[in-house]
């Protein structure tokens, strides 16, 4: 085994991996638009040409809307693509690498260095671009892991999948999609950004939108109205408050992070014209879930706060909640479960170092993999801080090391005929 491992490791192209995420950053392939779709299908073909059997399929989005455990999207689609490769073998798929393909909008244009957030920019050894970090060079590893084994000849005993999805940023689709049409595997590495850490659980994330009633008047004679916005914010404190409340035991996986369970308004919108008193604000947040929670219970929380806040107008007139977009559930690896100490021996024997375990505080796929009963966890390269920012980026060091770390992982699970 040792002499196979030296040769997956000696056949991983570092300079055809870091030309492979130049290629795929420059796709803009935000989430629902029609890049997202493209860039599905040239995976497909990279897959394919590293010798897997690749599934590839249009998503009958209305029919798992129709799923009471459906996990939600905000995007706007007509349609989406679902990409598995796997490798030869017997069985079921020793372990699967999975990555989604879609990103995020670019935001403010000015605020990225050279104009261009896919530009896929290269300096020293840093790539930039938006979905650099988040998580194109995830996707291209376990890519390159593949090619790898091609390249050496290796024959795995048990067969390797590869997960390509879309539509994880805005719920989960292309991950559920993926489970639902039955690709399966034993154990799953999901190549999100982790910078060196293990990831073995992910808080989750629920979108929430609240609508909170006014009453109109001329802005002449505002005390005849009562503005919405002047309403909303005990409703505000109140959510600060429930805030501190969730996250006053904070379980030893997140280490210093003292808010892993956070509430934020994203959008506040109110009133129709300047000089009328706004009857009505619609404001849409995200409200963190805590491990192993029921997500039902923590929107039972959020609208016990939002209604029991301290208002008279609000108590005869209470704000309506709902819950659309994407709703990510908890997850994490079940407690000692193998997965993990394969993951930190690959990881220690190429880069020297045993890997910290951690939890995360926003939500992923790992929950989707978790509920379909495949033990799963994040390893990948990058730094989570740069994903969603202008300044996104991932150092091509940790590009290389995972990648290696996964091509051993791979090995060593699905051993060689």
């Amino acid at each position: 085994m040792r002499d196979v491992e030296a040769r997956v490791l000696d056949a991983v192209d570092d300079p055809g991996t870091v030309s492979l995420l130049a290629e795929t950053v420059r796709v803009p392939s935000v989430t629902g638009t029609d890049a997202e779709s493209e860039l599905q299908h040239h995976v497909a073909g990279l897959l394919d040409e590293a010798g897997l059997d690749v599934d590839v399929w249009k998503i009958d989005i209305d029919g798992l809307r129709a799923r009471a455990d459906f996990p939600g999207t905000e995007a706007p689609r007509t349609e989406a693509y679902g990409v598995v490769g796997v490798t030869g073998g017997e069985g079921v798929p020793a372990l699967a690498l999975q990555g989604h393909v879609d990103v995020v909008p670019t935001g403010d244009l000015a605020k990225w260095e050279g104009s261009d957030p896919f530009a896929a920019r290269i300096v020293g050894d840093t790539l930039h671009g938006r979905g650099a970090c988040d998580m194109k060079a995830g996707l291209v590893a376990n890519i390159a892991v593949v090619r790898a084994l091609r390249a050496a000849g290796v024959r795995l005993a048990r067969p390797l999948a590869v997960h390509c999805v879309m539509s994880e940023e805005d719920g989960g689709l292309g991950a559920f999609a993926t489970l639902a049409r039955g690709h399966t595997a034993e154990a799953a590495v999901l190549t999100e950004p982790t910078s060196g850490t293990v990831i073995t659980a992910n808080a989750g994330a629920l979108t929430f939108r609240l609508e909170v009633p006014g009453r109109a008047a001329h802005g002449a004679t505002r005390t005849e109205g009562v503005s919405a916005i002047e309403v909303f914010w005990p409703v505000f404190e109140a959510l600060r408050r429930l805030e501190e409340e969730r996250n006053r035991d904070v379980p030893p996986l997140y280490g210093d992070n003292a808010l892993p369970y956070p509430i934020e308004i994203g959008t506040v919108r109110a009133g129709d014209w300047a000089s009328t008193v706004p009857d009505l604000l619609v404001a849409e947040g995200r409200l963190g879930v805590r491990l192993d929670e029921d997500p039902a219970d923590a929107r039972a929380a959020l609208k016990e706060a939002v209604h029991g806040a301290a208002s008279p107008w609000l108590r005869e007139n209470p704000p309506v909640v709902t819950w659309p977009g994407g709703q990510f559930a908890s997850g994490r690896l079940p407690e000692g479960h193998p997965l993990l100490g394969e993951v930190n021996r690959a990881v220690a024997d190429v880069s020297g170092a045993w890997p910290r375990e951690a939890a995360a505080p926003y939500g992923s796929d790992l929950r989707l993999y978790a509920a379909g009963g495949i033990p799963s966890l994040h390893y990948g390269p990058g730094d989570v801080r740069f994903a969603h920012a202008p300044r996104e980026q991932v150092e091509l060091a940790e590009l290389r090391e995972v990648t290696r770390a996964l091509a051993l992982l791979a090995v060593r699970l699905c051993g060689v005929r």
